[in-house]
């Protein structure tokens, strides 16, 4: 066990935990964040997407010491009130059913808006691949990407 510092939404705190300890566990157990979700702990669903310094990663795969002294942000953080337009669209295309895998869909999504405005159909679900949503919602998840590149 030892400290390990991290920035989470903004907020600095101090955590002890074994350095190899997944960054997951630290946002959901230490930090009560409970909006990122463990999915299948291998890196292959994106349930557990977060941003580390603006790129999405697999949080159950990454641990903690990775991260030290880097800018973590959760669903959280993304937009505390829920006015991002990402998550309005989700809102108005009506994307989640079971609405387990949504923030780790809609965070994937975020860096794709962050580097491309305009994304054609092509490009966002090139990016999106490898979220999986289990309830089959992908042609609402583009639509709701195109809404919001239009909106933002």
């Amino acid at each position: 066990m030892s400290n390990h510092s991290v920035n989470v939404n903004g907020k600095t705190a101090v955590v002890d935990v074994d350095p190899a300890t997944p960054l997951l566990w630290v946002i959901r157990e230490h930090l009560q964040l409970t909006g990122t979700k463990f999915g299948c702990g291998i890196a292959q669903c994106g349930a557990c997407t977060v941003h580390v310094d603006g790129e999405a990663v697999r949080s159950c795969v990454t641990p903690v010491a990775a991260v030290t002294g880097k800018k973590i942000t959760t669903i959280e953080g993304l937009s505390p009130e829920g006015s991002h337009p990402l998550q309005k669209a989700w809102v108005a295309e009506q994307v989640p059913q079971c609405g387990y895998c949504q923030s780790g869909q809609i965070m994937q999504a975020a860096t794709l808006l962050a580097r491309n405005k305009a994304p054609s159909r092509e490009q966002i679900v090139r990016h999106m691949d490898g979220n999986i949503c289990r309830c089959g919602t992908y042609q609402r998840i583009v639509k709701a990407i195109e809404r919001a590149a239009k909106e933002a």
